[in-house]
């Protein structure tokens, strides 16, 4: 067998292995059609329910910075000296401004 035979031999094989790969393309292709079909069947007879996203939670409230704060408690003083809050308001109001 010379340089040719074995040329013509490598050929043979390469093309009967392509002819065999894309045989067992096509029936792979085949098979994922009908079950992607079946699988399309079952799907348009259920119908889908999506579950609602849980609530957000509420963002922590930033904390008020230091001077913020002081000026919250003078004005709240404030209103308490002129009688406009009692001393319960006060306290209730002056524990909110602080976070207690």
């Amino acid at each position: 067998m010379g340089l040719l035979g074995g040329i013509a031999k490598t050929a043979v094989v390469a093309g009967t292995s392509q002819a065999t790969r894309n045989a067992v393309n096509r029936r792979q292709a085949k098979k994922n059609v009908s079950a992607y079909a079946g699988a399309q069947q079952q799907v348009q007879g259920q119908q889908v329910v999506y579950a609602s996203p849980p609530p957000a939670a509420p963002a922590p409230a930033a904390p008020a910075s230091q001077d913020d704060t002081i000026a919250q408690l003078e004005r709240l003083g404030a209103l308490k000296n002129q009688g406009v809050l009692t001393e319960e308001e006060f306290q209730a109001q002056k524990a909110k401004i602080l976070g207690k």
